[in-house]
């Protein structure tokens, strides 16, 4: 029997030209490669944090 883990939906959608390089390889952690496009991830503590360092270029979808 599996277990359903819990996921979020990520949205890319603004460049991360200008911006610091942390903040860059942080959305490359978090497997963006394209803008506009939409990850789903497992709902850790980790992928909050990561969420949360970069909520000018990265939403929550759903």
């Amino acid at each position: 029997m599996a277990e359903t883990k819990a996921t979020i939906k990520l949205q890319y959608f603004r460049s991360k030209i200008a911006t610091p390089e942390k903040h860059k390889l942080v959305v490359k952690g978090l497997g963006f490669t394209r803008l506009n496009q939409i990850v789903e991830r497992e709902d850790t503590p980790s992928i909050r944090g990561m969420v949360a360092k970069v909520p000018h270029l990265v939403r929550i979808v759903e």
